[in-house]
């Protein structure tokens, strides 16, 4: 029973996070409330929350990955491969490497290895925790989508080399041959194999949907289910999961372009998996600060073991850390922009300094390193303790709050001034104007000629009076504008119309419910009117 109350007060404590953040004048990070209120948790709980490093991996990262590789936008993933590959993998690879002999040149009592781990799992970015910084400042679409397409791989390879170093530092035994393969196959099988189970999903999805139809319960359902299977089909075959997981969102946002799924379904399954994030990403940082006392208290006791008494020095370890991260991750951007200058393979990327900058404090690290270093064992294979732990899930912790207060001051301070983010006026009415052709031709068309050989009558009278309603209702969902050529006049006509849209619907849903109120009309019929009037605003 107290374990379920501990559960309870933690899901208290995101939904309490959430609004504190909205009515408070001051911006603060999200995590970093999350954080204050699971230490203000421990100390009511003290037993605290005891974590099996292997459920805690398995609950928390594989449906936020595959959620990841869901809804990252893959038009800029294609423009700017060269350089999503290049800070997602050949960064995590140095910081690996130049953080882990840091590390255990500070704390010598930290084995190599486990050095190497807390390096790997603090390489990872967050595109969640800096996009809850970021939403209002208007970053430039070109530098999110560095940032979001870094966060989504860097989790794989950060993970697979994290993996990779727990292992050596659980056995004792490390050959770079063997790890190099042990890497291919964790890596290629991990993807192949969380592709070919979403992939297998979706065709027997709709196969069941042309069949039987559509039902939004199971199909929400289903689509929670997939990077869990993926996570263990994969783990079954000794690859790495948590790719699995990332490909099967790939994977299942290109399927989603087959359009066989219903907008119901849809509707409903947004709002379920951006409830998911939100509770799933708020309980990993409650976690956090609910288990801080104890690693604490653990982290001091290694530091005394490494020859210092004054627990200060877990301060400086972080912050020591923090400025190696923040050192490599700069040179690495500004070495990789001057070779895809050089060698032009980024065109239009900008190569200014702030823009550096906005790259290199963007790297916040979140919920997959505090994820990912929670599950380090409890034991090593022979039975004893596993080497300076609670050290290093101290110093990843440290590493997490610090880099969220830098980006929280820095990028206010840097986005200033800078164009804001732009949306592609006449993308979207190109694809607009052809979707309402495309309506025409293969809908309309072929339901009056259909008629026609019932009723010419009944043709004539919807071709004139029933075809232009619909294509006027599919023209305002589209919004499709031909009143001026101008994006910015477009762009305010379309906000105005909104405005009084919204106001309409209001004054609709306020009518209904005074009407319900007075049983002048049943409840069931009110909320049946009032979510028809929330679909219609919704679109908008």
């Amino acid at each position: 029973m107290e374990s379920i109350h501990i559960a309870l007060t933690m899901l208290a404590a995101v939904l309490v996070s959430g609004i504190f953040v909205r009515i408070i004048p001051v911006p603060i990070p999200l995590p970093l409330v999350q954080i204050a209120l699971g230490m203000l948790i421990a100390g009511v709980f003290e037993q605290g929350v005891a974590l099996s490093p292997d459920v805690f991996f398995l609950l928390f990262l594989p449906p936020l990955l595959f959620l990841d590789g869901w809804r990252i936008p893959k038009d800029d993933l294609r423009r700017d491969w060269v350089g999503v590959t290049l800070l997602a993998f050949g960064l995590v690879l140095i910081t690996v490497i130049g953080v882990g002999y840091v590390i255990h040149w500070m704390v010598p009592a930290m084995p190599l290895a486990v050095a190497f781990a807390l390096a790997a799992i603090i390489s990872p970015t967050d595109a969640v925790a800096v996009g809850g910084i970021a939403r209002k400042l208007g970053i430039p679409n070109r530098i999110m989508g560095l940032i979001e397409g870094e966060a989504l791989f860097n989790d794989a390879s950060g993970l697979v080399a994290f993996r990779v170093a727990v292992v050596a530092a659980t056995t004792g035994t490390f050959a770079l041959s063997s790890a190099a393969g042990s890497f291919v196959w964790v890596s290629v099988v991990g993807l192949l194999s969380g592709a070919l189970v979403a992939y297998g999903v979706a065709l027997l999805s709709n196969y069941f949907t042309e069949r039987f139809g559509e039902e939004p319960g199971p199909a929400v359902l289903l689509s929670l289910l997939i990077p869990f299977a993926a996570y263990f089909v994969a783990e079954m075959l000794n690859a790495s999961g948590i790719l699995a997981a990332v490909a099967a969102g790939l994977v299942k946002s290109h399927s989603e372009l087959s359009g066989r799924v219903s907008a119901t379904t849809r509707v409903r399954r947004r709002a379920i998996w951006d409830m998911i994030q939100f509770a799933l990403n708020g309980i990993i940082f409650v976690l956090l600060g609910e288990q801080l006392p104890r690693i604490f208290e653990g982290a001091r006791t290694a530091v005394e073991q490494s020859g210092h008494q004054n627990p200060l020095w877990l301060a400086v370890y972080a912050v020591v850390i923090c400025v190696v991260l923040a050192a490599l991750r700069f040179g690495w951007i500004y070495a990789c922009l001057m070779l895809s200058r050089r060698l032009r393979l980024q065109s239009g990327s900008d190569h200014s300094l702030r823009a550096l900058l906005i790259l290199s404090v963007g790297g916040v690290r979140g919920a997959v390193t505090l994820a990912g270093v929670m599950t380090l064992p409890l034991l090593l294979e022979s039975g004893e303790p596993f080497p300076a732990r609670d050290l290093a899930i101290f110093l990843a912790s440290s590493v997490i709050i610090i880099s969220l207060v830098v980006a929280s001051v820095g990028l206010p301070l840097l986005v200033r001034g800078m164009p804001a983010a732009t949306v592609p006026y006449k993308s979207q009415r190109q694809a607009a104007q052809n979707a309402a052709h495309a309506a025409v031709r293969e809908s309309l068309n072929r339901e009056i000629n259909a008629l026609e050989r019932v009723s010419n009558a009944e043709a004539e009278r919807v071709r004139q009076d029933t075809a232009p309603r619909i294509l006027s209702a599919l023209e305002d969902a589209l919004q499709i504008s031909a009143a001026s050529d101008s994006d910015v006049q477009i762009h305010n006509e379309r906000l105005a119309e909104i405005r009084m849209h919204r106001a309409a619907l209001e004054a609709a849903r306020n009518a209904i419910a005074k009407l319900a109120v007075q049983r002048t009309i049943s409840d069931a019929l009110a909320r049946e009117m009032i979510e028809r009037l929330d679909a219609d605003e919704l679109r908008l």
